[in-house]
């Protein structure tokens, strides 16, 4: 599957493009901020994965298709080698591309995630998107009033908020949510059987986050032996739009590195 692509700054012979990938419900939107600073130095490729977004819609999902997406797609754009930076289930995709593609990564860079499996942390979620009745509603203020039955966080409303959209007069959301639904057994599955990618890999995590443990210690440097780890003190799993500007030194300071 070809995705949806934002394509920001020039390309340089003397640089590798930069891929950006967003995380479960998100859109290419969601890094906006970091596209628009390394852009000023770098060609920026911010992608919508497949089932998010403006990206095509699919039944099936899981990590190796969403990697062969990917390559397709910097194909389509003659793009042979790159830099990869994912949060959360962009860097599950972003590790599964890696270790799939050595050859086609210069740099990895894994925002807020590690190479294993988690429990099942969206239940909530799922459950405030499927009871938002979208034939009865206006506006955006009309779902959230459904979704905060469910989902308490307003921050994680507005974030979910944004791909609601208005087509043809009627409301829905930009992801296929009843495919991530089916799929979500996969999504927060360990995207890696076997295999590693030897390149220079840098892992940022949020402080107060615990998406990254020590325990993850051993199985990250099994896979990436040249991995290094940063944290963003005074940040969660959205570090990068808590302190975007510390988040975008860290990997600006990686780049150049």
């Amino acid at each position: 599957m070809l995705l949806h692509t934002h394509i920001s700054g020039q390309q340089d012979s003397s640089k590798e493009p930069v891929v950006l990938i967003h995380g479960l419900f998100g859109s290419y939107e969601n890094l906006g901020v970091i596209e628009r600073s390394l852009s000023e130095q770098y060609q920026v490729i911010n992608v919508d994965v497949r089932n998010h977004g403006r990206s095509g819609h699919s039944a099936d999902m899981n990590y190796q298709l969403m990697a062969e997406d990917l390559a397709q797609t910097l194909d389509s754009l003659n793009i042979q080698k790159a830099v990869i930076l994912g949060h959360s289930m962009g860097g599950k995709l972003a590790m599964t591309y890696a270790v799939t593609y050595p050859e086609r990564v210069s740099k990895l860079i894994l925002a807020d995630i590690a190479p294993v499996g988690y429990p099942p942390r969206h239940n909530s979620i799922f459950t405030g998107l499927n009871s938002v009745d979208l034939s009865q509603i206006e506006n955006r203020a009309d779902a959230d009033k459904q979704l905060a039955q469910h989902v308490k966080e307003s921050g994680v409303r507005q974030f979910l908020l944004k791909s609601l959209i208005k087509e043809d007069d009627k409301f829905q959301w930009r992801f296929n949510l009843s495919a991530l639904y089916d799929n979500y057994a996969e999504l927060v599955s360990n995207p890696i059987d076997s295999g590693s990618y030897n390149g220079p890999v840098l892992f940022i995590k949020g402080g107060d986050s615990d998406y990254i443990l020590p325990e993850h210690k051993a199985t990250i440097t099994k896979i990436f032996p040249a991995a290094q780890a940063k944290i963003i003190q005074g940040t969660g799993h959205w570090l990068h739009a808590e302190k975007p500007a510390a988040f975008t030194k860290l990997v600006k300071d990686f780049l150049l590195s």
